[in-house]
C-alpha cells in the first residue's frame, strides 16, 4: 500500500485533536488568571497560527507575539541595496532564495533590478548555484545567502563544493543570522538591563533546532525564567506546545522542552555544526531590520576564504550608509512583540503584499503578510 504525503500530516491537522487541546488550554489559562504572551520566534509558526485561526481558539488571556524569525523580514535595507548594486554590475548573475527578490531597498527590490535588465535568479537549493555557474563560465555568479541556522550548513556545503571542484566564478555575500542572540536582545539591552516586553514564554523554532539543538535555548529558561517549548509547524504541534507552556507556568517551572521530538535532539546535528564552523566565524555585528545592531548574531566567511567573499571583493562600490525604514512603519515594534500588524496605521492601506512598505509584509512568513492573508483584511 502506498503512503501519500497527505497521510503523513493528517493527524497533525486533525480538528478533534485541535479542539481537545483548545479545551485544555482554556482550563489551564483560567488557573493562571493573568494575561500570558507567547512569542513564536519563527515566521513558519506565524504562518501556521494565522492560517489555521489559532488565535481565535485561545482564551482571552493568552496572546501570540510574533517574533523576528523570518530571514527576509529582518534583512536591513542597506544589505538589500548591496544586493541591488551587485546585481546591476556587468557580467554578474545574482542568485538568492525565494521572497528575497521582493524585499524593498532604497533603490528598489531585486525584482526591480531584474526589470532593468539585471540577471537575478532565485533557487530552491543553494546547490543549484553550481549548475548556473557551469552554464555561465564567463559570468560572476554571486550567491546572496540568507537564513538562520537551518540554511547556513547548506551554504557551507556549496562553498565546499566550489572549492573541491575548483569553480572560479562563484562568490558569496553572507547574511546568515542566528536565533539565540536576537532572542537575548528581547530580554536585555546592551548594558544588561531588562527591556520592555510582554513575553512570558517562547515557542522555539523547530527547523533551527534540528541543526543547533534545543540546548541553545537553555539560558532563556535558566537565566530569564521564560519557558521554551520547541514546536513543530503543524497546528496540532503548536496547540500541544502551548499546552506544555501553560503547564510549566502553572507549576512555576521555566524549562526547555521539546514537543518536536520526532526531529530535534538536545545537541542538534553535529556534522552540520562542524561544516558551518569550518568556513564561517561570527561577525561582530549584524543590523536586524527593525531591531538594530545585534552583536555576534551573524556569520561571515573566515579570512582564509576571502577570495570567495563578494562583500570584500566589491567593497569599494557598496554603500556604507545605514537606511531608515518608512517613518510610519511599525515592523520594529511588531518584531519585538510591542505591537501587532493592525496597530500600524499603514497596514492594509499603503502597505499591502502587492506594495510592501515594511519588511513584515514582504514574505509569506512575515507577521503583516500573514495577518493580511488570513485576517479577513479587505
Amino acid at each position: 500500500m502506498s503512503i501519500e504525503l497527505k497521510n503523513l500530516y493528517d493527524d497533525f491537522r486533525d480538528a478533534k485533536t485541535i479542539k481537545a487541546y483548545a479545551k485544555q488550554i482554556a482550563i489551564d489559562a483560567k488557573k493562571l488568571g493573568r494575561p500570558i504572551g507567547i512569542m513564536e520566534v519563527c515566521g513558519g509558526h506565524t504562518h501556521t497560527i494565522m492560517k489555521y485561526g489559532l488565535p481565535q481558539l485561545m482564551p482571552a488571556n493568552v496572546h501570540f507575539i510574533h517574533g523576528p524569525g523570518c530571514p527576509v523580514c529582518i534583512m536591513p535595507k542597506e544589505r538589500v541595496d548591496h544586493a541591488y548594486t551587485l546585481a546591476m554590475q556587468p557580467d554578474v548573475i545574482l542568485v538568492t532564495l525565494g521572497d528575497m527578490i521582493r524585499v524593498p531597498g532604497s533603490h528598489g527590490s531585486l525584482q526591480d533590478a531584474r526589470a532593468k535588465g539585471a540577471d537575478v535568479r532565485f533557487v530552491y537549493s543553494p546547490i543549484d548555484v553550481l549548475k548556473i555557474a557551469r552554464e555561465n563560465p564567463d559570468k560572476k555568479v554571486i550567491f546572496f545567502a540568507i537564513g538562520f541556522e537551518t540554511t547556513t550548513p547548506m551554504t557551507a556545503a556549496l562553498l565546499e563544493s566550489v572549492i573541491k571542484n575548483d569553480i572560479k566564478n562563484v562568490l558569496f555575500y553572507i547574511n546568515h543570522v542566528t536565533v539565540p542572540e536576537v532572542m537575548t536582545t528581547l530580554m536585555i539591552d546592551g548594558e544588561n538591563r531588562p527591556v520592555e516586553n510582554k513575553i512570558d514564554a517562547f515557542l522555539g523554532p523547530s527547523h533551527v533546532s534540528v541543526i543547533a539543538g534545543s540546548q541553545i535555548y537553555e539560558p532563556f529558561a535558566s537565566v530569564y525564567k521564560r519557558p521554551v517549548v520547541v514546536s513543530g509547524f503543524e497546528p496540532v504541534d503548536v496547540m500541544q506546545s502551548i499546552h506544555m507552556i501553560l503547564k510549566q507556568l502553572i507549576e512555576g517551572r521555566s524549562e526547555v522542552e521539546v514537543q518536536y521530538a520526532r526531529a530535534v535532539e538536545k545537541g542538534g546535528n553535529k556534522k552540520a555544526q562542524e561544516l558551518t564552523n569550518k568556513y564561517f566565524e561570527k561577525a561582530p555585528l549584524f543590523s536586524w531590520r527593525g531591531l538594530g545592531k545585534v552583536p555576534k548574531s551573524s556569520w561571515q566567511l573566515k579570512d582564509e576564504f576571502s577570495a570567495y567573499d563578494a562583500q570584500k571583493i566589491y567593497d569599494s562600490i557598496l554603500s556604507k550608509e545605514e537606511c531608515q525604514d518608512h517613518k510610519l512603519c511599525r515592523c520594529g515594534d511588531i518584531l519585538k512583540g510591542l505591537a501587532t500588524p493592525p496597530d500600524c496605521t499603514i497596514f492594509g492601506t499603503l502597505c499591502k503584499p502587492s506594495n510592501p512598505v515594511g519588511s513584515c509584509m514582504v514574505s509569506s512568513e512575515g507577521a503583516c503578510s500573514a495577518y493580511y492573508k488570513y485576517g479577513n483584511i479587505k
